[in-house]
């Protein structure tokens, strides 16, 4: 087998993530495709890279070699691709390319930003993980990249990337079936939920690790289901579970949206971007505020917007004197 940069760029993965399951997660393929692929790799250098123990891949001294040299090839390459497409996008025209987590204030956002961008190729990439969104800005594939941060699980940022925080603390809260007895509260409080499956989607970074460690603080140890949220809304409007839930997360007639008593589960809402890239944009008048300053403006109207459109997330915004129901002075 002949060495590509594919294969270098999956050993310096494992390398930085220290476990081949976490290393898979961030090349957006399955462990054992991942397996392979390093086994093969080895076989064509004649020599374990990696020595796999219970806590996960430590390099061997071989694969320190390996590494230090695939290193420079593996950013070499993501520079020369960057740098191509920059051009590329200079001959195609203004783009902007929009990478996003789940939310409910992608639309309105969209919305405001062709009616700002008239002419301009917007395009929007989703990913349930923040990290790997933050990876393709900072490669230069997405200009922006609007993400939230599980509270306890901080993210980790590519060097350079600039931060605008949207939302500093978002409760989330919990969605259930519509006769569940605790629906019948304003405010539901963990111990209600106590004999309750919860579901949760494991491949969203920080999920799974922010409630277990609420679950834990709150002494309870319920039964846990891994699966994706669409599946989640099928189980809990049965009745068979319950799962975390964005505030803005719009009503159902057969599920019920509830606060938790005292917030224990939060996510940050950030925006992430390149200093110095002006997606979008060529030359700008002095004094005129930076593209990217003007996309986090209409996330923020979008966001605001989605936020009152939501009967309790409004009431609780309400009740916490949250600025958000006010808009900024333009």
């Amino acid at each position: 087998m002949e060495l590509e940069v594919r294969h270098l760029r999956a050993l310096c993965a494992i390398a930085e993530a220290g476990s081949l399951r976490k290393a898979a997660r961030q090349l957006g393929m399955s462990q054992p495709s991942l397996t392979t692929q390093l086994r093969r790799i080895e076989n064509a250098l004649g020599a374990e890279l990696f020595a796999r123990e219970r806590t996960g891949c430590r390099p061997t001294p071989l694969g320190h070699s390996v590494l230090s040299r695939a290193r420079p090839l593996v950013d070499g390459m993501a520079t020369l691709v960057s740098e191509a497409r920059a051009a590329a996008d200079l001959a195609a025209g203004p783009r902007l390319r929009i990478g996003s987590t789940a939310s409910r204030a992608l639309g309105g956002w969209l919305r405001r930003l062709r009616g700002r961008l008239p002419g301009t190729d917007i395009s929007l990439h989703m990913d349930v993980s923040a990290g790997a969104l933050l990876r393709m800005v900072a490669a230069g594939r997405l200009d922006v990249a609007f993400v939230h941060e599980v509270e306890g699980c901080p993210l980790t940022v590519p060097e350079g990337l600039e931060r605008r925080v949207l939302v500093e603390r978002e409760p989330q809260f919990v969605s259930m079936a519509r006769d569940h007895p605790a629906a019948a509260s304003p405010v539901v409080a963990l111990a209600d939920l106590a004999g309750d499956r919860w579901v949760v989607d494991p491949t969203v970074d920080g999920e799974w690790d922010g409630l277990r460690r609420v679950l834990v603080a709150a002494g309870i140890n319920p039964a846990v289901l891994h699966g994706d949220y669409l599946t989640a809304a099928t189980l809990i409007a049965v009745g068979e579970a319950v799962a975390p839930c964005q505030p803005t997360s719009g009503p159902r007639d057969d599920m019920a949206i509830r606060p938790l008593r005292d917030d224990p589960l939060a996510v940050r809402l950030q925006l992430f971007s390149r200093p110095g890239a002006t997606p979008g944009a060529g030359e700008r008048p002095a004094g005129i505020r930076s593209l990217v300053d003007e996309v986090y403006a209409d996330l923020e109207a979008a966001y605001r917007e989605a936020a009152l459109r939501a009967v309790g997330y409004r009431q609780w915004l309400t009740h916490h004197k949250s600025p958000l129901l006010h808009a900024p002075a333009a």
